[in-house]
């Protein structure tokens, strides 16, 4: 049975073809600095939103029509494992990304849920092996039972923190027999509503504990992906621990696991915490922690996380140029946390959505190529910074002066002159880049 009937599979037919079901600008094996496009993007699609997304919000009622319903949840699961993957195929795309409660029906008992996720990974299996698609990444759904109530690491339950620690050795169980390249941790209710009642010393310990658990499970069980922490601001605790980049990383570092965690991003999420896309990316990369990325865009006039499929061309221009300067983003990739439109409820827009995103990140690609190649940025930033090539700038880097012999430099030289930014040039000789 054919779920996606509509097309035999997507191609590349450039950027003047009026098929909707083809690609106007991801060519995957076009050579960029060096390399195909489909090394530089590694794109993945998220069982979540692709399979299990209904279309209801707070206000409505499910609206997208899906051919795979069977006659029992086990039955529902099979089936939705049959329709990713001829969407995969059809889409060539090469990875994917999964939460435990997404594949498999939760049943009666943990126990049960571990035997349903078996059986399903059982047939994950397969048709990775039929196919040659690769898992990026898989998690544990820590969040949304309401035994998560109070958190999952963080909760003030000890009996919940060891359902949780269940949840992760069984996700790493399952990254070891998929060989899953990296493993992630969303901490959606690991957060406080109020400092009244909440030790948050004692919960972000905890967390610690759990991710340390994890770390020397995979290395018992010689399975050791690359971990990853994906801030999550505003989801749905207003004080989220990993509300950022910058905060996830001082809890790194406060609990010595730099050496194994990176940062998943997500660009919704970069929103929601008040910054631009490309700023958690490079902070990331200050860090020498930017590990993979969720591809979507928020929607700046709305307070939630709508999880839109990317078509800024600029916004992915801006990714991109920082995936480039990170060197790649291997072993991590562009997983398309994305969701379609209530409106667009059709099956054959969950082809539509993809291909819409591919494209949008393969001109972000293409444009940012062209900024490294030319040097636009560091021609700039070299002459910004070009004080501290020589003189007393250039003692300032190499730690040649102190408090006292800059201060007698600066009482000979307290006459100041600053050179403009000429900001707005600079953005309007960007978007030259972009079309």
């Amino acid at each position: 049975m054919s779920y996606f009937p509509m097309i035999k599979e997507v191609k590349y037919e450039g950027p003047r073809t009026e098929n909707p079901f083809a690609y106007r600008h991801y060519d995957p094996e076009q050579e960029i600095l060096g390399k195909p496009m489909k090394e530089h993007l590694r794109f993945a699609a998220a069982y979540w939103h692709t399979m299990m997304q209904d279309g209801s919000d707070p206000f409505g009622n499910p609206v997208n029509i899906r051919s795979w319903e069977g006659e029992n949840p086990l039955e529902t699961a099979k089936n939705r494992v049959e329709a990713f993957f001829e969407l995969l195929e059809k889409l060539h795309i090469e990875y994917f990304c999964f939460q435990d409660v997404d594949i498999a029906p939760a049943g009666d008992s943990l126990e049960e849920f571990f035997q349903n996720i078996d059986t399903i990974t059982d047939l994950i299996k397969e048709k990775m092996e039929q196919t040659g698609i690769k898992l990026l990444w898989n998690t544990a759904n820590l969040f949304s039972h309401p035994r998560f109530v109070h958190g999952a690491a963080s909760s003030s339950n000890a009996e919940v923190f060891a359902y949780a620690a269940a949840q992760v050795k069984k996700g790493l169980d399952v990254s070891k027999k998929l060989n899953g390249k990296n493993y992630v941790f969303w901490g959606g209710r690991e957060g406080y509503e109020s400092l009244l009642n909440t030790d948050m010393r004692f919960e972000q310990d905890n967390i610690a504990r759990l991710f340390k658990m994890a770390v020397a499970y995979g290395e018992k069980i010689e399975h050791k992906p690359q971990f990853l922490i994906e801030p999550k601001p505003k989801e749905p605790s207003k004080h989220q621990y990993d509300f950022d980049a910058a905060t996830t990383m001082a809890f790194i570092q406060k609990y010595d696991l730099s050496g194994d965690f990176k940062l998943n991003l997500e660009a919704n999420h970069a929103t929601l915490a008040g910054h631009t896309f490309e700023h958690e990316l490079t902070v990331a990369r200050c860090y020498d922690a930017l590990g993979s990325i969720d591809a979507n865009q928020g929607d700046l006039l709305l307070g939630w996380d709508t999880d839109e499929f990317p078509t800024n061309i600029y916004d992915t221009t801006l990714a991109m140029y920082e995936i480039l300067k990170n060197g790649g983003i291997a072993p991590g990739g562009i997983n398309f946390d994305s969701k379609v439109r209530r409106s667009s409820f059709e099956m054959e827009d969950l082809l539509l959505a993809h291909i819409a995103g591919m494209d949008t990140f393969a001109r972000g690609l293409k444009a940012a190529a062209r900024l490294i190649e030319e040097e636009f940025f560091e021609t700039i930033k070299e002459k910004r910074y070009a004080s501290y090539k020589s003189g007393v700038g250039e003692r300032i880097v190499m730690d040649q002066e102190d408090l006292e012999t800059l201060t007698e430099y600066a009482l000979a030289h307290d006459q100041i002159k600053n050179e403009s930014s000429h900001l707005e040039w600079i953005k309007s000789r960007l978007n030259d880049y972009l079309v």
